[in-house]
């Protein structure tokens, strides 16, 4: 039977054995719709093709719906977005679709096939296709058609022949006008919006969401990853984003929103404009956002504050100065402590987002982080295990600055696979439970958590149905037990 060139089934893998998925800790704190995935099929169905969507995060158990949908459908092409530990998933799913539906084109995106490119396809034969970079265009011209001459779209990897090397035909020239893109196609993901939930304690009640407003970065971090966007910054309009926002609160009932966008605040008028709309034509919504502290001040945050914002997250990184002054643009943390408690006095929730095994971290510096945490009003915070993904600027010198066990599966940011030099991996974990434990320790923060019974009575809920989850991560620290066999 011939296959329907006019469909396309998008999957996002899980990255592990569906079994696991029950201890998997970041799965149990959140669980992030695939925003990606959802505006890649809105984009594709304007142009009319058809996209399914199979989220295999929310949904575990999916190998059985991924075969009844190629079955039943019977799509020329399979999409697969894949973070680095998430990449063989995804091509024991593509080897899959490929036994049980020759002829199948097998597609991937995401930030580690956009980083490591046609190098990607001489190892891996399920892959057939890269989209690198912006997806969008290059996905609708692969499938349109491309697929025939690969060599004449832009942003893209294929293989030169059954057997030949990768090629990569550079980046697209021109990048799309994001007011133009329809808004993601949620309708596509499965239970949503209730299969998705925002991190413990990160939101006022239910349902909630996240939302992407803008694409790239300024700044040159060392640990970011510059492969998809590089060094470009875009964003959605204020009455875009309204728009946005309203269309989630008419038609799926949202009411809280946490903008998943690392400089809400880089751009002021479009912030200023947007609380005049939410204020002038209030939508019945809270949110989150991340900020600089370069982008911040008392009267923006004080309109935001009434606009709706309940939480703010700051890119804290390291509380040693010289430390951050080796990965990070503008490292002045006396100004990041500033803004923090600015926050906090306007009635701000303030969550810092830090790591811990850069470069140059030494026990010493772990212990000033902690000091400085400990000194602000920081109500929650998020310590990720540094991990150089490949794209990062820091990546192609790693092993040089440390021991670095490059396991595709275990770079998830909860496992260690960097150790700088001078440190061990048993004394690293021993500091990253310390830092948890101090912080969850202090008297202000576990009053904080007790308020969230009347703030966040929902988050509670969560908390006490997964209680076994969390207790086992504070005596394993790694996001779930065991591995991909």
């Amino acid at each position: 039977m011939k296959l329907d060139a006019s469909r396309i089934l998008l999957v996002h893998p899980l990255g592990y054995r569906a079994e696991e998925a029950g201890a998997d800790i970041s799965r149990v704190a959140n669980l992030m719709p695939p925003l990606g995935l959802a505006m890649l099929a809105a984009y594709l169905e304007r142009h009319g093709f058809s996209a399914s969507i199979i989220d295999c995060f929310a949904h575990p158990f999916s190998d059985a719906a991924i075969l009844e949908r190629l079955r039943t459908e019977r799509p020329a092409f399979i999409g697969l977005s894949c973070t680095t530990s998430s990449f063989l998933d995804g091509v024991r799913i593509a080897a899959l679709a490929k036994a049980a539906l020759p002829g199948i084109r097998t597609v991937f995106g995401g930030s580690h096939v956009s980083a490591l490119k046609a190098r990607l396809l001489e190892d891996y034969p399920a892959v057939d296709f890269i989209v690198v970079g912006e997806g969008e265009a290059t996905l609708l011209e692969l499938v349109s058609g491309g697929w025939e001459a690969p060599a004449s779209v832009e942003g893209l990897a294929w293989r030169d022949g059954a057997d030949g090397p990768g090629r990569f035909n550079g980046y697209r020239r021109e990048a799309l006008v994001l007011d133009d893109l329809p808004f993601p196609a949620y309708a596509r993901l499965e239970g949503f919006p209730g299969a998705y939930r925002l991190p413990i304690f990160n939101y006022p009640t239910a349902p909630n969401s996240s939302c992407i407003t803008s694409r790239g970065c300024p700044y040159a971090c060392s640990y970011c990853d510059r492969s998809v966007f590089r060094r470009s910054f875009r964003f959605n309009s204020a009455a875009y984003l309204y728009d946005h926002m309203r269309h989630l609160r008419r038609d799926f009932g949202i009411r809280h929103l946490n903008f998943y966008d690392d400089q809400f605040t880089l751009d002021r008028r479009r912030v200023e404009r947007l609380t005049d709309l939410l204020l002038e034509r209030p939508l019945g919504m809270t949110f989150n956002c991340t900020v600089r502290a370069e982008h911040i001040d008392a009267d923006l945050v004080a309109r935001l504050k009434r606009a709706g914002c309940w939480m703010m997250s700051l890119g804290i990184e390291t509380g040693d100065p010289e430390l951050l002054a080796q990965h990070r643009q503008n490292p002045d943390l006396d100004h990041l402590a500033g803004k923090i408690r600015m926050i906090k006095k306007a009635g701000i929730r303030t969550k810092g987002l830090l790591m811990l095994g850069l470069p140059g971290e030494s026990e010493a510096s772990v212990r000033k982080s902690m000091d400085y945490v400990y000194a602000l009003p920081i109500d929650d915070f998020n310590l990720a295990k540094f991990t150089p993904f490949p794209g990062s600027p820091i990546y192609e010198k790693a092993h040089e600055l440390g021991t670095f066990e490059e396991d595709w599966e275990k770079m998830d940011c909860m496992s260690i696979q960097f150790v700088p030099r001078g440190m061990t991996k048993a004394r690293l974990e021993e500091l990253f439970r310390a830092f948890y434990e101090g912080h969850f320790r202090r008297p202000k923060v576990l009053l904080g958590y007790v308020a969230m019974l009347w703030r966040s009575p929902h988050s509670w809920l969560r908390f006490l149905g997964s209680l076994g989850a969390f207790l086992a991560f504070t005596r394993r620290t790694e996001r779930k037990a065991g591995g991909t066999p």
